[in-house]
């Protein structure tokens, strides 16, 4: 009975294999968690891109007009305009 060299060459190519690809670099594991990290990441740049959104266009409606920037003068510091008369009332909290 002799031992024949090519089955067993091709049992251990075969083990490199499996082991390359479950525990190597590129293994299925690893591409499992970029797969996550890849989408956490892409949730947060449209979160991102949502924000820089609405401050483009706080931006636009400021180089537009003075609108804008009446109505904030007007909440966020309680300017008045001439002539005019500031009339604030609060209401009974319950």
């Amino acid at each position: 009975m002799t031992i024949r060299p090519i089955p067993l060459l091709l049992l251990a190519l075969l083990l490199v294999l499996q082991a390359q690809l479950w525990f190597g670099r590129g293994s299925v594991w690893e591409v499992a968690q970029m797969r996550n990290t890849l989408a956490a990441q892409q949730e947060l740049n449209r979160l991102a891109q949502a924000t820089n959104e609405q401050f483009a266009n706080e931006v636009s409606d400021l180089q537009e007009g003075l609108g804008m920037v009446e109505e904030l003068a007007r909440h966020e510091l309680g300017m008045v305009k001439p002539n005019e008369v500031f009339v604030q009332y609060a209401q009974n909290p319950r």
